[in-house]
């Protein structure tokens, strides 16, 4: 369980999050939906102790993260940043026994129980196949399995991702967010793509400008009237089987009459 209450940050003069509260439940799939610059990463930032807000508190499990330890943290909460994974001439498993690191002492090998771990997290992401080739030559979705299973191979009950789909085909965006959601982990996930987030997250956390504007499950949160002033598009919804979707038109001088759709 993760909680945030009234956390707010800046930099400097500039306020990035003000007074936000977010909860997520146990083995819920968290979205944080925003326009650019709403504040959905520093956000995320906050909850992993990466930054440390101006107010308010972050607690993971009843306890406050900034007073855990870098070892028990790493133990508690797995990241799959934005940024992905350097350009190491590494094979896939050993890019994901990286994610033994924080379980052992620094000069010590890898054991056997870290292999394992290592070929439990290939496995778990479909990924078992590549476990020899280079992690350079995969594509963007192998990339991001691979990366999903090294924040697994720490064996952390938290994981929060980074826009996981970016720069992703529509395939391998769906392959991976239902991924995701298989996991049964506690999960927090930046998400740009609302249609995505109301298929495959649990709730939602709709920020603008640095405050929430709402929360609560997809179908709560997608709804034109809210959708609308934030991102400044006009909104249809559409009320599919499995979940809500939705369809965008822009608002320009020919409104009313501009009949595209992204």
């Amino acid at each position: 369980m993760i909680s945030a209450r009234d956390v707010s940050f800046g930099y400097r003069d500039a306020l990035v999050l003000d007074g936000v509260d977010a909860h997520v439940d146990d083995g819920d799939v968290v979205g944080l939906i925003g326009p650019n610059g709403s504040g959905k990463t520093t956000m995320l930032r906050t909850l992993y102790a990466a930054l440390r807000p101006r107010a308010g508190s972050v607690e993971i499990d009843g306890g406050p993260v900034e007073r855990l330890r870098p070892a028990e943290l790493a133990r508690r909460i797995a990241v799959v940043a934005q940024e992905g994974a350097p350009e190491l001439p590494l094979t896939v498993v050993d890019m994901v026994l990286l994610g033994r690191a924080p379980l052992r002492s620094m000069l010590s090998s890898y054991t056997r129980a870290d292999h394992r771990a290592a070929a439990a997290a290939l496995s778990r992401v479909g990924a078992r196949d590549l476990a020899s080739r280079s992690f350079n030559t995969l594509s963007g979705g192998e990339k991001q399995r691979v990366l999903i299973a090294r924040a697994l191979a720490q064996e952390a009950d938290h994981l929060l991702l980074d826009e996981p789909t970016n720069h992703l085909d529509i395939r391998y965006q769906h392959e991976i967010l239902a991924l995701v959601g298989e996991l049964g982990i506690t999960t927090v996930v930046v998400l740009h793509d609302l249609n995505l987030a109301a298929r495959y997250c649990d709730r939602l956390v709709l920020l603008s400008r640095g405050a929430v504007v709402a929360s609560g499950t997809p179908d709560e949160v997608l709804v034109p009237e809210i959708i609308e002033p934030v991102y400044g598009v006009h909104v249809r919804r559409l009320e599919e089987p499995d979940c809500v979707q939705l369809v965008f038109r822009p608002r320009d001088r020919n409104d009313g009459e501009d009949m595209r759709c992204a």
